[in-house]
């Protein structure tokens, strides 16, 4: 074999294991975004101080159409016309399963520190905002009212 065929050969394999690394770093990367989220049992316990109104669901409803609509979709399904873009997938946030599993606290918490791909609103929305918006979550998992 020449030397110019063997470098070429060298050049192949070290391009296989690049190629090959940069397949185990993405897996790695994927897999640590879809973790579960780690909330500090203090968080889970804290309570909504905002009562569920009329003026509340409607101020929540404007920071959501500006804040969240792009992904989370106008009513929560998870399909904003952004949502296709990013892996995980947004929340869905009518599913309401899944809803009442979580606390007002853990939700609180999930919107103020984000996790890739959503963005921190810790330092964007007030706390009273970030307390408003975990109502109107909720929201979107209740069950019709029906008017007899």
């Amino acid at each position: 074999m020449t030397t110019s065929a063997q470098s070429f050969l060298r050049l192949r394999k070290l391009a296989f294991v690049f190629l090959l690394a940069v397949i185990c770093v993405s897996i790695a990367i994927a897999i640590y975004q879809n973790r579960q989220w780690k909330i500090p049992e203090e968080a889970k316990r804290r309570q909504n101080p905002i009562q569920p109104s009329t003026a509340t669901l409607a101020a929540a409803r404007a920071i959501y159409l500006d804040k969240c609509v792009q992904c989370h979709g106008e009513t929560g399904k998870g399909d904003g016309p952004d949502a296709a873009m990013y892996y995980p997938a947004p929340a869905i946030l009518t599913d309401a399963k899944r809803l009442k599993s979580v606390t007002d606290g853990e939700l609180f918490y999930q919107i103020s520190e984000g996790r890739k791909p959503m963005p921190a609103f810790k330092k964007r929305l007030t706390e009273e905002q970030r307390w408003q918006l975990v109502l109107l979550v909720r929201s979107f998992a209740a069950p019709e009212s029906t008017n007899h």
